[in-house]
């Protein structure tokens, strides 16, 4: 398998997730709140870096990069996980959600950036994993095939 064939693949695993993503918003009516808007960015993140490195014909460059973005991403889900396993805590209306609310991408395309949902909503999930539980998987995923396109010797 070529770096380029895992990059690949690991775009459109990302952008699969965004697809997810706007399923449980548009059809489950689950609200994104400031953390999973912050995936979303991660996951289009890593899509875009995989894609950059198999086209460009710099594997290495768009592993590492994605690398740094599914690390990120393993980074805000433990926190989104931290504000679940912790009823008082909340990421609803704070300076986050107003900054992120403001940003060009969510004024142009607020159907997918627009952060209204609060955390604790994201406790529904699939097959015993929450939403979250989910992302960092995935993230985890991406970082481990990121780390490994990176460090194989053969393009």
């Amino acid at each position: 398998m070529t770096s380029r064939s895992v990059l690949i693949s690991v775009a459109a695993a990302s952008f699969g997730m965004i697809a997810v993503a706007m399923y449980l918003q548009h059809v489950m009516d689950l609200l994104p709140c400031p953390l999973c808007v912050i995936q979303r960015y991660l996951f289009i993140a890593i899509g875009l870096t995989a894609l950059i490195g198999a086209f460009a014909q710099k594997p290495k460059l768009g592993a590492g990069l994605g690398l740094l973005a599914a690390l990120g991403g393993i980074g805000v889900g433990a926190k989104h996980l931290y504000v679940l396993a912790h009823p008082g805590l909340s990421c609803g209306i704070d300076p986050m959600e107003t900054f992120l609310n403001k940003i060009p991408t969510a004024t142009f395309l607020p159907w997918v950036f627009q952060a209204d949902g609060l955390c604790e909503n994201a406790t529904e999930g699939f097959f015993g994993l929450s939403i979250p539980q989910w992302a960092v998987v995935w993230f985890g995923i991406f970082a481990l095939v990121s780390l490994w396109t990176l460090l194989r010797r053969r393009a």
